[in-house]
């Protein structure tokens, strides 16, 4: 069946590096992922493969300066399997009041997460999301998360449509828009997480 022949065949036991797609930016690569994975979803539970994904980075650890796992909305099992997988997580937040109702649970499911699969996750921090400094909405809700003790990120993104350009054309925004405010944002985040990470390892 579909179960079989996408993650019971040979072909699965090559190496990881096999799946990495260069990309015509420098030092970017990709490991894609397919929506047909959803209607697998179930199989993949019930015979135990939510460590194939850490198995398979752990082999690839050496030869990255960095990987990012971009998981889907939900906490379902591909969301599991990543965190299990990884080292740290950033959690985006979106500034709504619904959005806070999903971050509380998610953290839950993290503390869930480290305690039964992976004691070394760390959570690096939450980025802001879609902030708008001319509504008092987003600023009341981020001041309330400070409050409450989670680690924010100082760098906010703010809304723009070339996101939507970017994902519309598959091309990355420092390549499409280099100078743009929400391009600058992202750099500055990256600088942000990756002087965090250095004084961490320090």
């Amino acid at each position: 069946g579909l179960f079989k022949q996408t993650v019971g065949s040979r072909k699965m036991s090559r190496n990881p590096d096999s799946f990495v797609w260069e990309t015509p930016y420098e030092n970017l690569y990709l490991m894609p992922s397919s929506p047909v994975l959803s209607v697998l979803e179930k199989e993949l539970e019930s015979r135990y493969k939510i460590y194939k994904l850490r198995d398979a980075l752990d082999k690839l650890n050496d030869e990255y300066d960095r990987i990012y796992i971009d998981t889907p909305p939900n906490f379902n099992f591909f969301s599991k399997s990543a965190l299990i997988a990884a080292d740290s997580v950033v959690v985006p937040f979106d500034c709504d009041s619904f959005a806070r109702q999903s971050l509380y649970s998610l953290m839950d499911n993290i503390a869930e997460l480290q305690e039964d699969h992976n004691p070394d996750l760390e959570v690096e921090g939450i980025v802001i999301n879609q902030f708008n400094s001319q509504a008092r909405l987003p600023g009341e809700l981020v001041a309330e998360l400070e409050e409450e003790g989670y680690p924010i990120f100082s760098t906010y993104l703010t809304t723009s449509v070339k996101m939507k350009e970017s994902h519309r054309d598959h091309r990355p925004l420092i390549d499409m828009a280099p100078s743009h405010k929400l391009t600058v944002q992202f750099l500055d985040l990256h600088a942000e997480m990756e002087k965090t990470r250095s004084r961490k390892a320090a």
